[in-house]
């Protein structure tokens, strides 16, 4: 992004303007946020803010677009027409380290996410969610074990960049390069190959950059090259 842009987004956005900022900001409030967690579109992102001393946000966290997080209600407003009482309401949320929120997910208050979580796109988070899972739907439920999706994954990722190929040959007519790729690659390289610097920085996310050069280096890739790779789908 061109400063020029990155200014204007600033003067627009303001705290919003980046994830950097949004974290900042919402620190500065007393929101609790670990390491390299990121806000991939903070101008479409709702944090609680009434009672920000309730939110905390571990280490690693995905949260995508459309994402609110509440730490209060406001339906007491209803029976204090009917009963005359305010009625307080008010719960914490707490997100583990390593924890993936996707698009317009509502978290709601008193609920907490443990470690190494994949919570699937338009959920309602009405409940805790335990460690090492993948959570959905609204109201959410546990769909798998962890360990199972990661199976899962394994498998369809041979099909899924075949589809991503073709569709790119079809639109470009020319074949895709490296950043099209990205998170591929490791069906054609191992320990041994030279690593592309788009690849380098995947390598490097959410702060276990040794672990994935170890898995890597023992990595059984499918093919033996990007060219082989790309004659073979």
């Amino acid at each position: 992004m061109s400063t020029i842009k990155k200014i204007l987004r600033k003067m627009i956005f303001q705290e919003k303007a980046d994830s950097e900022s949004y974290i900042k900001y919402l620190r500065q409030k007393g929101i609790k946020i670990g390491e390299r967690t990121k806000f991939f579109a903070p101008n479409m992102t709702h944090i609680d803010e009434t009672r920000p001393w309730l939110v905390e946000i571990g280490d690693d966290v995905q949260i995508t677009a459309g994402v609110t997080i509440l730490t209060h209600g406001y339906d007491w407003a209803v029976l204090k027409k009917v009963y005359g009482e305010i009625l307080g309401s008010s719960g914490g949320v707490k997100i583990g380290n390593n924890v993936f929120i996707g698009m317009h997910t509502t978290i709601l208050k008193g609920t907490n996410i443990g470690d190494n979580v994949i919570i699937g796109a338009n959920s309602l988070v009405n409940k805790d969610i335990p460690s090492n899972c993948v959570a959905a739907g609204n109201p959410i439920k546990i769909i798998m074990p962890l360990d199972t999706y990661y199976m899962k994954r394994k498998e369809r990722q041979a099909r899924e960049v075949t589809e991503l190929v073709h569709k790119y040959r079809e639109c470009y007519g020319k074949e895709p390069d490296e950043k099209a790729l990205h998170e591929f690659f490791w069906l054609f390289s191992d320990g041994d190959s030279q690593l592309t610097e788009t690849w380098k920085r995947m390598m490097t996310l959410v702060g276990n950059e040794k672990e994935s050069y170890d898995a890597l280096r023992a990595n059984k890739k499918k093919y033996e090259n990007l060219d082989k790779f790309l004659k073979e789908i």
